[in-house]
């Protein structure tokens, strides 16, 4: 059974930073493609950032310069270094993998930021 949960969300100031970590388990990790996505209130869920095995990245051109998304195969672990937050980054943020063509999701976790 393939997991993934998301931690690290909370409330931070404007011109602030988080740190999410997205923690997978039944799978494969070294060999798969992990991304982030965010929803904010209202709005359609949108792709953020995400990482090859090899470690080549990619990300929302909203994001690039601020976010930083990373890998650590010995804690099967994702990380999403979020720094220069503005208030427009408030979302919910979700963890995604892709195994044999099915996808799976965390359950997501809130980040605020306040003006």
């Amino acid at each position: 059974q393939v997991q993934l949960v998301e931690f690290g969300g909370g409330l931070v100031q404007a011109g602030g930073s988080l740190r999410l970590s997205c923690v997978v388990s039944g799978s494969t990790f070294r060999s798969t493609f992990i991304e982030w996505y965010r929803q904010a209130q209202g709005k359609q869920r949108e792709w953020v950032a995400g990482i090859t095995s090899g470690g080549s990245t990619n990300y929302l051109d909203a994001v690039e310069g601020r976010f930083t998304i990373s890998r650590d195969s010995s804690e099967n672990t994702v990380y999403l270094q979020m720094n220069s937050l503005k208030p427009e980054d408030t979302a919910v943020y979700y963890c995604k993998t892709v195994i044999r063509r099915v996808d799976y999701w965390g359950k997501g976790t809130l980040v605020t930021v306040s003006s």
